[in-house]
């Protein structure tokens, strides 16, 4: 399998004018246009927790073989926050393209190809706690589907390219994303803890359900029985609960109700787990220094 390429993601194509659901665009792509895959052979595609699940799903592939297959790993901001895109080819073409048919995954496909072309914009605006979504037209040279004689308006262009559960299930994500960079340094800087424990709950649902079902954090953690029981079925259900989780790990939110005392006990068995440590390199040191002694009984003599 080659290597994603090394050099630097193709310009943004994106026009800053803000568009909103109404807006109309004079767009369209069908099979036969002059450009068809060419925006494929040119991929800068980031992927989203709900994109990861259904191409996983897809491929009837686990969460850790998907990744290291289809996907290479980035930061998207200057505290390490992890994201995944798309691997591609040497030429910069998306792995899941078929020359002369398209797209292999269309009807799983990111929603970053459902909504091209146009960019999805979250937004927060000074004073409000509400993010609200805008849009932006994206225009690059190789696409003829902007001279095509049709006209549509964004809302009737999501409903067409099948974007409503997308948006559902990344909603979220997205503003745990647009809280963390609104916060600036008032935040501080995520530990490498809580940056793995994003990375595993947002894209490596497998790895983040052995987490959830095991022994230590039932412990921690007071949630019922037909919790687990969804959750081990139902990878919808498990992602809802991971962006929930983000929440406390990343902003200290008590989103999720610990067991009475569950902070305490976990520190007093890491203070018990420290001094063993510590005990455990005392003793390994005094072994190594009378097996030293042992080895050379005679003492140094200036003589």
């Amino acid at each position: 399998m080659a290597e994603a390429p090394s050099k630097p993601p193709f310009a943004s194509p994106a026009i800053p004018a803000m568009l909103n659901g109404s807006s109309r665009i004079q767009f369209n792509c069908y099979p036969g246009i002059a450009c068809f895959n060419a925006c494929c052979k040119r991929a800068d595609i980031t992927l989203t927790p709900y994109d990861i699940l259904k191409l996983k799903q897809h491929f009837n592939m686990g969460s850790e073989a998907f990744l290291k297959q289809y996907t290479v790993p980035f930061q998207m901001d200057a505290d390490g926050i992890p994201g995944v895109k798309m691997r591609t080819n040497d030429d910069g073409a998306c792995l899941l393209l078929d020359p002369e048919h398209g797209c292999t995954v269309y009807p799983n496909r990111p929603i970053v190809c459902r909504y091209y072309p146009l960019a999805l914009l979250n937004i927060r605006e000074q004073d409000s706690s509400n993010p609200k979504e805008a849009f932006s037209l994206v225009k690059e040279e190789h696409c003829q589907g902007h001279q095509e004689a049709r006209e549509i308006s964004i809302d009737e262009y999501r409903v067409e390219q099948g974007c409503a559960d997308y948006d559902q299930y990344n909603r979220e994500w997205y503003r745990l994303i647009l809280k963390k960079k609104s916060a600036g340094p008032g935040v501080g800087k995520p530990s490498e803890l809580s940056l793995q424990m994003f990375f595993m709950a947002s894209y490596n649902l497998d790895m983040f359900r052995r987490f959830v079902i095991s022994d230590s954090f039932q412990r921690n953690y007071q949630l019922p029985d037909s919790f687990y029981q969804s959750i081990t079925q139902d990878d919808l259900a498990l992602l809802e609960f991971a962006l929930k989780f983000l929440r406390q790990v990343l902003f200290g939110e008590r989103t999720i109700e610990e067991v009475k005392d569950a902070w305490e006990k976990r520190l007093e068995e890491r203070t018990k787990i420290w001094e063993i440590r510590t005990q455990a390199a005392v003793q390994a040191k005094a072994q190594t220094e009378s097996a030293e002694l042992a080895a050379d009984p005679t003492p140094n003599s200036d003589t």
